[in-house]
């Protein structure tokens, strides 16, 4: 397999690597958003991998985007083969699927790179007969999970992958009651330099949770699209210092 993936990333022209459609969900949607223009590495994707299983991701690999396509073209390759490899199955451990995909990931960057690409990732799988959620967090800003109880953060299980050979992430389970919602952004709407803001502070994850507690979005799409407009109004004058993503699961009440 290793192999495999080194010949095709040598082969390969470094193609803009498109993401697929969202899956349509039982009692639930998902959606995301990038705001433009892209100059860094954020990409997401998601597929369908089995009748009650969707399997969606959000990664970010280090470096301007004109370096790094090739390598979010082979991550793509990698997500989708593998997942359906690992996900398809009735009977799995969602957990040990999981921590599989993200080694394999994690080492296919590692072969096709001839430096250091850190890759903070955040994968997931959502089962939608039992509304559960399956994750690792490579190093990544921290998912936001909002329900009747508050927000929780899904912090970090592991460390970013493209770093090292064996790195592996654990790959926790969270349950979405009816009415939650799940939100993921890049580092780039949370970190971008104090200095480029009108108030010379970053937008932050509290700003986010804020956003997030605030507004009752009607659509996932709905809800990305508002916290991207509130962080550009945070970044008004500023140029991007990196990408800005948003992405979200809503599980319908």
């Amino acid at each position: 397999m290793r192999s495999i993936f080194r010949r095709k990333e040598a082969k390969s022209p470094a193609i803009e690597p498109v993401p697929a459609p969202f899956p349509k969900l039982k009692g639930a949607e998902i959606a995301a958003e990038f705001s433009t223009p892209r100059i860094g590495g954020d990409f997401y994707d998601s597929i369908r991998v089995s009748p009650e299983r969707v399997l969606f991701g959000l990664l970010d690999v280090a470096g301007r985007r004109y370096e790094n396509i090739g390598l979010l073209s082979l991550a793509q390759y990698i997500f989708r083969n593998a997942g359906v490899e690992l996900f398809s199955k009735i009977d799995i451990n969602e957990s040990n699927a999981m921590a599989e995909l993200s080694l394999r990931i994690n080492s296919g960057l590692i072969q096709a790179s001839r430096i250091v690409h850190s890759c903070p990732a955040f994968l997931a799988c959502y089962h939608e007969k039992f509304g559960t959620l399956c994750y690792i967090n490579a190093g990544h800003t921290p998912g936001l999970l909002r329900d009747s109880k508050g927000i929780a953060e899904l912090a970090s299980t592991g460390l970013p992958l493209g770093l090292f050979s064996h790195a592996p992430c654990d790959a926790p389970t969270v349950g979405l009651e009816k009415g939650a919602a799940l939100l993921l952004v890049s580092r780039g709407v949370v970190e971008c330099d104090a200095e480029r803001s009108d108030s010379g502070e970053e937008f932050g994850l509290d700003r986010v949770k804020e956003v997030l507690q605030m507004i009752s979005p009607t659509s996932a799409q709905d809800l990305c699209t508002s916290i991207l407009n509130r962080a550009r109004q945070h970044y008004a004058n500023a140029p991007l210092c990196n990408d800005m993503t948003a992405l979200s699961l809503l599980r319908a009440a």
